[in-house]
């Protein structure tokens, strides 16, 4: 039995149900030490531009604690193996350095791919990869959270022998569970939509990374009769949207955890145009509740999980492409939204306690 020392900066509403099933796994003895866990009872969300409470349970269900800086090293002594979420900040870098002094195999899980954090050019660039180089020596195994993050790995001199995948995934039965209970037509009449007719669907961070506007734009572009196009989320492009959004568009304002099923279930497509879009785990969401999803190719999950037959992969920044993509998934819903709950069923927590396992075996 293997004692795993899981260090993540604060807890999260995506991780906690991988962490209660790792929990119960008889291979381990899991302990979670957070940076901080002044989270948990909300806090300003600066992405969001309002104050949010997630209404999910952050911490039940298995062994954690805040771990002070200087508590960290006691921690690390009562570990076998050591799994860091990311490698920022002095709280991180110190457990790193630790747990080489100490002797712990590390595991290392991050979001890094060169679409979404480039190392940057000329110097800049080279100095980056002089320091991961560095820091990657002292890292025993690395769990890749899909092709783009090892390919990632792969380039800064990682052998695939130290490269284990551990998928990033969501509680695929809670979203899928929640969709099907969803009432749509009372959720329709609360939200102000029409009884019938299809619904596009944004949620997430109204942020320019997010490019919001840049599916406001394709909307438009739609033929008549326009689908309704639901606006989930804030942020600081909240006020230029509600100004350019014409009749159709309905914005709900932020949307908490348990909300978000009978959202997707609602939606005949779920849109994601960011561009440098680590993962964008809302298409995992969105998938696992059945419906299709059409992605810029700037997003991280797009390589793992979107193609033509669950919806559609868009280069990033073009509303002409991004119409099209819509017509053509609107048009055939169902079915991708169909393909979309069984592609994604496999990307799920039983694949990560696999990989996790494998990787332990790897380092021990």
């Amino acid at each position: 039995m293997t004692r795993l020392l899981y260090l993540v900066s604060h807890p999260i509403q995506y991780q906690a149900p991988l962490l209660r099933r790792l929990a119960r796994e008889p291979d381990f003895v899991l302990r979670v030490g957070f940076q901080r866990t002044n989270t948990e009872q909300g806090y300003f969300d600066d992405g969001f531009r309002t104050s949010v409470r997630w209404d999910v349970p952050l911490r039940d269900g298995y062994d954690n604690a805040e771990i002070p800086l200087s508590g960290l090293a006691a921690e690390i002594t009562a570990a076998d193996v050591v799994w860091l979420h990311g490698w920022q900040g002095t709280w991180m870098r110190r457990a790193l350095g630790l747990a080489r002094r100490l002797g712990k195999p590390v595991l290392m899980r991050a979001e890094n791919w060169d679409g979404a954090m480039p190392d940057g050019y000329g110097l800049r660039g080279v100095v980056k990869r002089l320091y991961l180089r560095h820091l990657f020596a002292h890292v025993a195994a690395f769990l890749a959270i899909g092709s783009a993050n090892r390919a990632y790995y792969r380039r800064l001199g990682i052998a695939d022998t130290r490269i284990f995948t551990v998928p990033y995934a969501v509680d695929n039965a809670y979203f899928a569970q929640g969709a099907a209970a969803a009432d749509r037509a009372t959720l329709r009449a609360e939200l102000g939509l029409p009884a019938t007719g299809q619904v596009v669907l944004f949620a997430g961070k109204f942020q320019p990374r997010k490019h919001p506007e840049l599916l406001l734009d394709a909307w438009r572009r739609l033929p008549d009769p326009r689908p309704a196009l639901l606006m989930v989320g804030d942020g600081e492009m909240r006020e230029q949207l509600r100004a350019d959004a014409p009749a159709g568009v309905v914005f709900t304002g932020f949307r908490n955890q348990s909300q978000l099923p009978a959202l997707y279930a609602l939606a005949d497509v779920f849109v994601l145009p960011s561009e440098r879009e680590p993962w964008g785990l809302a298409v995992n969401e969105a998938m696992a509740s059945g419906t299709p999803v059409v992605v810029s190719d700037q997003v991280g999950a797009a390589f793992d999980l979107v193609d033509e037959n669950c919806g559609a992969v868009v280069p990033a920044n073009q509303a002409d492409a991004l119409a099209d993509a819509l017509k053509r998934v609107l048009a055939d819903a169902d079915a991708l939204g169909a393909a979309a709950a069984a592609r994604v069923a496999r990307w799920d927590f039983e694949a990560d306690v696999a990989g996790i396992q494998e990787a332990v075996r790897h380092v021990r």
